[in-house]
């Protein structure tokens, strides 16, 4: 008989599994939204306010070199479709990433925000300058850095999980977000507020993600191992005992 599975195989089964799909779903909802961002960016329905600064802002000093960590949410945030079991997990993840989307680009347009002047050189550290240059008008609360960062760890953790991946993943996983989160801040494309609301928004998304994956309709693999072991029993069923003429009782 074939062993157990291993949780690199259930990787590489999911990784495989739907992988055009998930990678046209992925780019393209990533080039959606970089359209509607910038879109967004230049219409913004008033004036953007400044957002204030908090005492976490006064720990997380200012550092340059967090900038890769800032820019590689977008290789993370493709993690999670690329584990999803199956179509209707990707279309999961996909409707509320567009549920984060839509509400953020709402509110930068509504009630558009920025982050105050540093007061930093930005042409001391080009790949800064860039981002400071293409963010004009802010767009800064909620930070969606952070709100598609810690949804992308909920999805992940519940993923790895389920694989029974080792406790190695999962605290790497958590880092990841946390790094991200800090990069935010770091090179202040963020202030604490801004953080703070987009993890707000990631709750939320995440409680109705989590919701989906509880609704009826799964497949088989999802019955609980009780009711597994209680179609097994009813499965093998002694046979009756055939009983000699006479035997009954009188």
């Amino acid at each position: 008989m074939p062993g157990p599975k291993t949780w690199t195989h259930e990787l590489k089964r999911r990784a495989g599994s739907l992988w055009v799909v998930k990678m046209l779903a992925t780019t393209g909802g990533i080039a959606i939204f970089f359209y509607g961002y910038f879109w967004v960016m230049r219409h913004p329905l008033s004036a953007a306010t400044v957002m204030p600064e908090t005492w976490i802002d006064d720990l997380v000093l200012f550092s340059p070199q967090s900038f890769p960590l800032y820019v590689s949410l977008w290789v993370y945030i493709g993690l999670a479709p690329a584990l999803a079991e199956d179509g209707r997990e990707l279309a999961a993840w996909g409707a509320a990433s567009f549920a984060m989307t839509v509400i953020g680009l709402g509110l930068f347009m509504a009630l558009p925000t920025k982050v105050p002047d540093f007061a930093i050189d930005w042409s001391r550290y080009p790949s800064l300058e860039f981002l400071k240059r293409a963010d004009v008008s802010g767009n800064a609360c909620p930070s969606l850095h952070a709100a598609f960062s810690v949804f992308t760890a909920v999805v992940l953790h519940r993923q790895l999980t389920a694989i029974r991946a080792p406790r190695t993943l999962l605290a790497c996983n958590a880092l990841w977000c946390l790094g991200i989160v800090y990069s935010a801040m770091a090179t202040r494309q963020h202030v604490a507020l801004d953080v703070i609301a987009g993890s707000l928004l990631a709750g939320a998304a995440s409680i109705a993600y989590v919701g989906a994956g509880r609704m009826p309709g799964r497949t088989n693999a999802s019955i609980p191992p009780p009711l597994v072991r209680h179609a097994s029993r009813a499965q093998v069923q002694p046979a009756e005992t055939v009983r000699e003429p006479g035997s009954q009782q009188r």
